[in-house]
């Protein structure tokens, strides 16, 4: 007997399977790329470690490229794609790395593969809580975002713990463990998720201190600078400081009123002195002159218009909102086939990453139709093993490929994964339309998204930020709580309709 959701489709509906059909395709090659990107980077892990190397030219592991760029990235993509290997070998890979690179306490430092030793011969603090910072940062809080607690959330707040232990530099706010622009970002939007995350007030306290230190100091990003960069390892900061400013607009409201203003200062003297007529952003100016220093456009123009539309959230700022929606209205007729970062897939995987983090909140079409032809560019650029590159920048390839399949499956996703499988959706208002395929017989679960930003983060609201993976169809946990079951057959499609109570049809 054919089920109910067998039944052929007609009319509108038809025409909306047929768009689940091409977007299935569409994930099945970037799940596939990715899955690929990991077999690459596994055949150059030192034989004695099992690490991997901070690129294919340089033999040690490190902080802040190895782990928070690439390997991190890795895990990601098994925890979608291959359990098996996600619970072994890079589970494995966690702990070595836990026992040969914590020098200070927690803090990690470069572990050399030709000498089995540390690549420094002394100790720099001030490396280690880089290291540290960006590995919490650009890695393990994601992984925790998308898989929720376990050995990952534990070695990041292990090292946020020991980064903030007897912090070094006096401010007249309270001691901060750094000077260091970007790393202060990352402590600014790891400290303000914690806050979420564990319910500690001390992680919103310490972020403050950061908070006070560039808003209320003498340190303000755009009045008491001469150089402001708007891209990689500079946009943390500006980034940061509106997911403080959320954090606060929720929990310290006080503080709030004092960040307010110096706040929207920040963000109107960026759209003053660092747009363009397209609404990207220069990659430097001076923010007090208002002379561009560099006039390429940063790839990260939408890391720091995550910034803007968080706090077009808290305090209905339209002007914020207006300029998201002119970058991404722009892409296509100005930014097809640009050549980010001298051309580099890393640069084309932040800029991709940018617009599909904007797109879950502002559909623009136009763009979504720039997303579609940019992948194919930076897709080209992996080689027939998987490696695409051959640097730490590789992992933000399979990064940015999970989030453009999870766009086009609407955030669903086959269980256990395979390369013949195709999983792809259609979103009308609350329901999904969902093309299932395989070329061999196949049997397990189909998995719905969560809303992971309050099921996992205990976040009050899903604001935009920095390498999340976009909630796109999600049920409540009780609602198909373990997926639901299916098997496929070769040759025979399955189409489904999935309303937003878990209604299957």
């Amino acid at each position: 007997m054919r089920e109910a959701w067998d039944r052929p489709a007609e009319g509108p509906v038809e025409v909306a399977f047929v768009e689940a059909e091409r977007n299935s395709r569409l994930a099945a090659e970037a799940f596939f790329r990715s899955r690929k990107y990991i077999d690459g980077w596994l055949a150059h892990a030192d034989p004695e470690s099992g690490l991997i190397p901070r690129n294919l030219k340089d033999r040690y592991w490190n902080g802040r490229d190895a782990a928070a760029d690439n390997y991190s990235f890795m895990v990601l993509t098994a925890a979608m794609t291959d359990r098996p290997l996600l619970e072994g070998r890079l589970r494995e890979m966690l702990r070595t790395e836990m026992r040969l690179t914590r020098r200070v306490d927690r803090l990690p430092d470069d572990y050399d593969f030709r000498t089995r030793s540390w690549r420094r011969a002394s100790i720099d603090r001030d490396a280690m809580i880089f290291d540290g910072a960006e590995y919490a940062k650009d890695g393990l809080l994601y992984i925790t975002e998308w898989s929720g607690r376990g050995p990952w959330t534990e070695r990041m707040t292990g090292i946020i713990e020991d980064i903030w232990k007897d912090p070094a530099i006096e401010t007249p706010f309270g001691r901060i463990p750094t000077e260091n622009f970007e790393v202060n970002g990352d402590l600014l939007q790891v400290g303000s998720r914690l806050f979420w995350l564990t319910g500690d007030r001390v992680h919103l306290e310490r972020a403050a201190r950061i908070g006070d230190y560039f808003l209320l100091g003498k340190r303000h990003p755009t009045r008491d600078a001469d150089s402001l960069t708007l891209g990689d390892h500079s946009c943390e900061v500006i980034n940061g400081l509106s997911e403080l400013y959320f954090a606060v607009s929720r929990a310290w409201p006080e503080k709030r009123e004092a960040y307010r203003a110096p706040l929207h200062e920040m963000f109107d003297r960026i759209l003053e002195t660092a747009v363009d007529e397209t609404g990207l952003m220069f990659s430097t100016v001076n923010p007090r002159s208002g002379k561009v220093i560099d006039a390429s456009l940063t790839d990260n123009w939408g890391y720091n218009y995550d910034g803007f539309h968080t706090v077009w959230q808290v305090d209905g700022v339209v002007r914020y909102r207006d300029a998201v929606r002119k970058a991404l209205s722009g892409l296509k007729r100005h930014h097809s086939g640009r050549a980010w970062e001298a051309g580099s897939a890393d640069g084309l995987a932040d800029a991709i990453e940018g617009a599909i983090t904007l797109l879950n909140r502002e559909p623009v079409p136009s763009a979504h139709e720039w997303v579609d032809s940019e992948i194919r560019l930076m897709w080209g650029k992996q080689r027939p093993d998987g490696v695409i590159e051959g640097w730490h920048g590789d992992g933000n390839f399979a990064r940015t490929s999970l989030m453009y399949a999870l766009l086009k499956t609407q955030g669903c996703r086959l269980e256990p994964w395979r390369a013949d499988l195709r999983v792809g959706a259609t979103r009308e208002g609350d329901r999904i339309r969902l093309h299932l395929s395989a070329a061999e017989p196949w049997s397990g679960r189909l998995i719905f998204d969560r809303p992971r930003h309050r099921t996992i983060m205990n976040l009050p609201v899903d604001y935009p930020r920095i390498n999340q993976f976009p909630e796109w169809f999600t049920l409540p946990p009780e609602l198909h709580p373990d997926g639901l079951a299916l098997m496929l057959e070769p040759g025979r499609a399955r189409h489904l309709e999935v309303d937003s109570r878990g209604v299957v049809r």
